[in-house]
């Protein structure tokens, strides 16, 4: 059961920044079913509006997170995974992998994604996505995220959804598990790192 007084803070990521982009529309829709959901607190984060230049400085976040030297146009970005207890990637595939504005995202940080549970819903052709969210589980597991099972793809979605809606009347359902698996884990993992620094 979701307990109404305790929600967890969710950053949904709009991970495509391409011109003409789908990506907002299904973070649009995620948003809604998480907000229908009751467990979270949600903001949308889109990539498209923050900076993130693909050159990095010579010493790795893991080492000076606090004083990383990032652009400042990166601050709204930096505070919104800071205080997020979740995460849900939205993210379409290109040429089998994930977009290059999601691993500058990642890459420009460490300990944001420490410990924190990462959900994935995903987009494109007969694959739907699923092979950026391979990729993603990889690069994510590395930062020790914790990634969650139950994710929501949608092969052909420009043929699947209309009036920014999937046609699939199972999808909502769908959703709803990927929410309570990520409402779990948030519990779970803010109190694990509330008792004791995580071992990283």
């Amino acid at each position: 059961m979701v307990d109404m007084n305790d929600k967890h803070n969710l950053a949904i990521i709009v991970g495509s920044v391409r011109e003409g982009r789908f990506g907002p529309v299904v973070a649009s829709w995620v948003a809604d079913q998480a907000r229908t959901h009751g467990g979270f607190e949600v903001e949308v984060v889109d990539l498209a509006q923050v900076e993130l230049p693909l050159a990095l400085p010579d010493v790795s976040p893991k080492f000076s997170d606090e004083d990383y030297p990032r652009p400042a146009g990166m601050a709204p970005l930096t505070s919104a995974l800071d205080r997020a207890d979740a995460f849900i990637v939205v993210t379409p595939e290109y040429n089998h992998s994930y977009p290059a504005s999601l691993k500058a995202a990642i890459d420009w940080h460490f300990t944001h994604w420490t410990a924190k549970p990462v959900a994935f819903v995903s987009y494109g052709g007969a694959a739907g996505g699923r092979h950026a969210v391979l990729h993603l589980e990889n690069v994510l597991t590395e930062l020790h995220a914790v990634t969650i099972r139950d994710g929501l793809s949608f092969p052909f979605y420009y043929t699947a959804w209309q009036d920014g809606r999937p046609l699939d009347p199972e999808s909502s359902g769908y959703a709803k598990t990927l929410l309570d698996q990520l409402a779990w884990w948030a519990g779970a993992l803010r109190s694990a790192r509330e008792t004791a620094p995580y071992p990283a």
